[in-house]
């Protein structure tokens, strides 16, 4: 067993998945979960799996739904909520484990600048989770897509295993930021309600998702920041990749990251699970430095519109068309 203690703070599909393979390692890690979630994992456990064929079956895990019982002790917490959570999550550590160390694992940009605010003098650190986890059953989690753990640089337990890599950066806010390029596409395929992969194939798709970044990374210049490369090349010429022709983009894409036919955005599956998405922290981030800079981004507003409406409607993914997306007549 691992000497440290670990909370996972916020147990959803990154949270159980990433835990999950910290248990296996022998860390005594402890689960802040809902309490659908932890009846399931009580019953059955967690079994992980993924596109290199990892089947994983973590039988025993302590999982409480109390706060105090979940962070009692704990010498690392692991932040995996919403970014809309992030302050109450900040406040409720504050309470039962303000001395342990917290690295923030959500996406967007700003939650570890938040728990600072709420967590005073403890040692926050931002992170970057790259991979995608689709949740397919009852406490199954699947990483459909490739990637390793980023986290900003400073001391840390040794949490690399066999499945998961950890690393140490020392520019994580521009990390996030290229995450948040790529994690614009999540609504796009929320919208579409259709596996990743099968987006991916379909030039029409990825035009409207090379033209959404072109208009943010406008954005982003505008403010003066330069996002760093979560994949095998730049931020910049992502958008240029996503247009090449279907065959040619196969080829390329192949070098660039590992996805599987199970692939689908997280905001997919809060669509699906009648959940808040995390769309402001995404499209809204970009469309308040927009707003800051005097700048346009009609197509991450119309993202965003569109994202809004369908939690509204709390029917699922609505599974547009491409030219619905764009508002275009088809």
């Amino acid at each position: 067993m691992n000497r440290s203690r670990i909370t996972i703070a916020g147990a959803g599909s990154i949270g159980c998945f990433v835990g999950g393979l910290l248990v296996h390692q022998g860390f005594d890690v402890r689960f802040l979960a809902r309490p659908s979630m932890i009846e399931a994992v009580r019953k059955q456990g967690l079994r992980l799996s993924d596109f290199g064929g990892l089947d994983l079956h973590v039988p025993e895990i302590l999982a409480f739904e109390d706060e105090e019982q979940a962070l009692d002790g704990a010498d690392l917490v692991l932040v995996c909520v919403k970014a809309g959570d992030t302050e109450k999550m900040g406040r409720v550590i504050n309470t039962y484990a303000r001395s342990a160390q917290v690295i923030s694992l959500q996406n967007g940009v700003g939650n570890a600048s938040t728990l600072r605010d709420v967590l005073p003098g403890a040692d926050v650190r931002g992170g970057m989770v790259p991979f995608n986890v689709v949740s397919s059953a009852s406490g199954q989690y699947h990483r459909a897509t490739s990637g390793d753990i980023l986290v900003e640089q400073g001391p840390l337990p040794e949490l690399s295993g066999t499945h998961a890599t950890w690393r140490s950066v020392n520019n994580i806010e521009a990390v996030q930021w290229g995450k948040l390029l790529i994690n614009l596409g999540n609504a796009v395929n929320a919208l579409a309600d259709m596996p990743l992969l099968d987006q991916l194939n379909d030039r029409k798709w990825r035009l409207l998702m090379a033209d959404q970044m072109i208009e943010a990374l406008r954005v982003l210049r505008a403010a003066n920041i330069s996002p760093a490369k979560t994949s095998a090349v730049p931020p910049g010429l992502i958008p240029h990749i996503l247009r090449l022709p279907t065959s040619l983009f196969r080829v390329v894409a192949s070098q660039m990251l590992t996805i599987d036919r199970q692939a689908r955005s997280s905001m997919w599956d809060d669509l699906q699970h009648g959940r808040k998405t995390e769309i402001e922290a995404l499209q809204g981030a970009i469309l308040q430095l927009a707003e800051r800079f005097g700048r346009q981004a009609p197509l991450n507003a119309r993202m965003r519109v569109l994202i809004r409406t369908a939690e509204a409607a709390a029917d699922g993914p609505p599974g547009l068309g491409v030219e619905q997306v764009r508002g275009q007549k088809s």
